[in-house]
């Protein structure tokens, strides 16, 4: 019934070569092969942990790609690019602001409210002095971070 040679009693050489026939016999069944085969690489916890650290690198590299795409690839939303131009605006309440826009050669002062938008006056353009180059406005998050970037550039 068994083919495998009988075992000496000190248990020495005649065991590998029943792994072996054994091995030989199975070979022909991958399901019957991988479970007669002992597993001898187990999986380490450093192993997983690096493999879920590659996955989301490259994750996180296909969605910056993805995001750098669609930014080259959508036309760009500035203002000098429009028709419409909002040149100013004053907030009034939590919902309501007084807005102006440039549309052509014309301001409008439009009165924005939740869900509304009322045109209160128009007038034109005023002219530019020709010295005088528009500045677009500085929010207070870039003058402060001018003011740091000087301070720590002269050694303060």
């Amino acid at each position: 019934m068994n083919d495998a040679p009988a075992r000496p009693a000190h248990g020495g050489a005649g065991r590998g070569r029943g792994l072996l026939a054994l091995a030989g016999v199975t070979a022909g069944w991958p399901g019957i092969a991988a479970a007669a085969a002992p597993t001898a690489a187990e999986t380490s916890t450093l192993g997983l942990l690096l493999q879920a650290l590659l996955a989301l690198l490259i994750v996180l590299a296909a969605l910056f790609a993805f995001l750098w795409l669609l930014r080259r690839l959508t036309p760009a939303q500035t203002g000098a690019q429009g028709v419409v131009r909002i040149v100013g605006g004053v907030m009034l309440g939590t919902r309501e602001r007084l807005v102006v826009v440039e549309v052509a050669d014309q301001w409008l002062l439009l009165g924005v409210a939740a869900g509304r938008v009322n045109h209160l006056h128009t007038m034109p353009k005023p002219p530019l002095d020709p010295g005088q180059a528009p500045m677009p406005a500085a929010s207070p998050f870039a003058g402060k971070l001018t003011e740091l970037l000087t301070r720590h550039r002269s050694g303060r």
